[in-house]
């Protein structure tokens, strides 16, 4: 697998997401408490709300609009909820994030 470097694990804050543009939309790229990073579609199965503005809670983000919880590690919505988001492989090198290149990313 091929990786492009995305960003500094330090440009996210903890609990917190950004985004990124590729051609297949916004990818929103977490970090949780314990500077673990995931990268998920930045839309909610549910009605499409922005997962980049929720709440990050463990390895989890709760949707801004409905309170939907999607799992970060498997994009899966959580409890009776069903549906689920694209997860794009990330990984993390000497605080660099690196995105997989197959997620062809735009810009950072």
């Amino acid at each position: 697998m091929q990786w492009i470097a995305i960003g500094q694990l330090s440009d996210i804050p903890q609990r917190g997401a950004r985004c990124i543009k590729t051609p297949h939309g916004k990818v929103a790229v977490f970090r949780t408490g314990d500077d673990r990073v995931f990268a998920i579609e930045d839309h909610c199965p549910h009605r499409g709300g922005p997962l980049s503005q929720g709440i990050v809670h463990g390895a989890s983000v709760t949707c801004p609009l409905h309170n939907w919880v999607i799992s970060l590690e498997t994009g899966k919505a959580q409890g009776a909820d069903e549906g689920a988001v694209r997860t794009i492989p990330l990984k993390t090198e000497g605080g660099t994030i690196y995105i997989a290149s197959s997620a062809a990313v735009e810009a950072a």
